[in-house]
């Protein structure tokens, strides 16, 4: 790697057959049906053959059961981070009490620590949920960074996509509302920043999944791969474009990946319902290493823990005070801007 180039991170939340099965209402998921054994080692033999390390965001649930532990540990051993992706891994965190979300992070750290060895300092939410409560959890119990936000006008097109392919009750939906964010959270910094939690700004780092630069539009993994479907070239064509202006920007981009990006139909039928899944897996993989290709050209990619690591260190990063809208019953956390 030219280090010369400005640092990128580059994070995989790894999301198991179980929870999209849950998030999208299908019978079975809680028998945690599992594809760890298939993906684990095809993304680690994927990154070590291109000398990458990255953050693994693990669900606790799944580090929880012992038929997962040896593709966890195995993404430890490998020298990877280790971030917590919650316990039950249920985009409607926003919801929760204080008390539920203290419980559901402290699990996940407890199974997640136990097995890889690690304790997480970073955190990301499942479905991009978060509130004023994750955030003040996160910053008593010592977390250095928050990846959950997702700066980008198309959430609710994302969900009403979501909404159509589901066989979830109204209840269902009511708790999923907001999944994927709101119109509003196209407003949120695209760079990275510190949250002012209480008053005070010297502690929690806000590294958001990072949108296109002018255009709020996203381009994340899982989505080059939506477009691929339609068009390869322009795939192509439009990651090179939101790295040209990243690198235009000044923008120091953090690219997600999920394990989606890595399995295809041939690997698995549950999950027909997703966007590419009648891709093969062959097909998938040469495209997320044409894109990891072009994101090296244009950066040096580390896992978000040195990510967040430099930015704590810097002194150009400005302070976001927290604003989320209040939902059902739970209290406003601020307005929503």
């Amino acid at each position: 790697m030219n280090n010369n180039k400005p640092l990128a991170s580059l994070s995989l939340d790894l999301d198991n057959l179980w929870s999209y099965m849950k998030t999208h209402g299908d019978q079975g998921w809680d028998s945690f049906p599992s594809y760890l054994d298939i993906v684990v080692p095809r993304v680690l033999d994927f990154l070590e053959k291109r000398g990458l390390k990255i953050t693994f965001f693990i669900v606790g649930q799944d580090a929880a059961l012992q038929k997962n532990y040896a593709a966890i540990r195995s993404i430890a051993d490998a020298g990877h981070e280790i971030g917590n992706h919650s316990f039950n891994h249920e985009p409607w965190l926003h919801l929760y009490s204080e008390q539920q979300i203290e419980s559901e992070l402290s699990q996940a750290e407890e199974h997640i620590e136990r097995v890889t060895g690690q304790k997480p300092i970073g955190f990301r939410g499942p479905g991009y949920s978060l509130s004023l409560s994750v955030l003040r959890i996160l910053t008593r119990r010592g977390y250095q960074y928050d990846a959950s936000t997702l700066p980008t006008f198309l959430g609710p097109l994302a969900r009403a996509y979501y909404f159509m392919t589901t066989k979830l009750s109204f209840e269902e939906k009511k708790n999923r509302k907001l999944l994927f964010g709101q119109l509003r959270d196209g407003l949120r910094p695209i760079r990275p920043y510190r949250w002012q939690i209480d008053g005070l700004s010297e502690g929690l780092i806000e590294i958001p999944v990072t949108t296109m630069p002018l255009f709020r539009i996203p381009f994340h993994v899982s989505y080059i791969l939506y477009i691929y479907h339609f068009s390869p070239v322009l795939a192509r064509t439009y990651f090179r474009l939101a790295m040209m202006l990243c690198k235009l920007t000044q923008t120091h981009p953090s690219l997600l990946l999920h394990p989606l990006d890595f399995l295809g139909g041939n690997d698995i039928k549950e999950l027909s319902f997703f966007p590419a899944m009648n891709l093969h897996s062959e097909e998938k993989i040469k495209l997320v290493s044409d894109i990891l290709c072009i994101y090296s050209d244009y950066f040096t990619i580390v896992p978000l823990r040195e990510h967040a690591r430099t930015l704590f260190h810097g002194n150009n990063m400005s302070t976001v005070e927290p604003k989320f809208r209040s939902v059902g019953n739970t209290p406003a956390n601020k307005n929503m801007f």
